[in-house]
């Protein structure tokens, strides 16, 4: 026999660890990001909640989210936070898939951009202070379009270094010591 148990009836949930949130400044110029997020998974009914809480103190009760299912393999269609319920949608094709969309019924719309969990805490850092920056017209897949060439072009300058470090240019210009040079030992002589 199999149970299946819906999480919304859960009483004693594990505690999710505090969000990892970057926000602009309130009453700033607005832009196409309201901040980001960094999650420690991709799932969303475990990530969710520390997030909304956070969210409800700052911008009042979070009603709806919306992703785009590309990075989430599980949507749930509620999340308990808190003493309410947030109900979760996806667009798959009118939604940027690294972007989150928060409603409230009190204060409006809010977009983050979506930091995926594996990121490095460096890569992490440039994207959420990148989201947050006042009226920023770099859309979510824009920023994170941005630290992949970042990154790529830092990966291509650590590999001509190591290249560069194990004989690099001279050897690959088929360039050889000269054995009669001072520092050879030639035999016979």
């Amino acid at each position: 026999m199999t149970a299946t148990i819906d999480r919304m009836t859960i009483s004693g949930r594990v505690a999710s660890p505090p969000a990892r949130l970057s926000l602009t400044p309130a009453g700033s110029v607005p832009g196409l990001l309201d901040g980001a997020w960094w999650p420690r998974s991709r799932d969303l009914s475990r990530e969710l909640p520390a997030l909304v809480d956070v969210l409800d103190a700052c911008w009042g009760r979070i009603t709806r989210v919306t992703v785009n299912p590309t990075h989430w393999p599980v949507i749930p269609r509620k999340v308990a936070v808190a003493g309410h319920t947030v109900h979760v949608g996806w667009f798959a094709d009118e939604q940027d898939p690294h972007k989150l969309i928060l409603l409230s019924y009190t204060a409006g719309r809010w977009d983050l951009l979506v930091i995926p969990p594996e990121t490095g805490a460096a890569a992490a850092a440039r994207l959420m202070a990148a989201a947050a920056i006042p009226g920023g017209l770099t859309a979510a897949s824009g920023l994170m379009a941005s630290e992949d060439i970042a990154r790529d072009a830092k990966d291509a300058l650590a590999r001509e270094e190591e290249w560069e470090t194990d004989g690099g240019h001279a050897s690959a210009a088929g360039e050889q010591p000269d054995p009669t040079g001072p520092m050879s030992s030639v035999r016979g002589r």
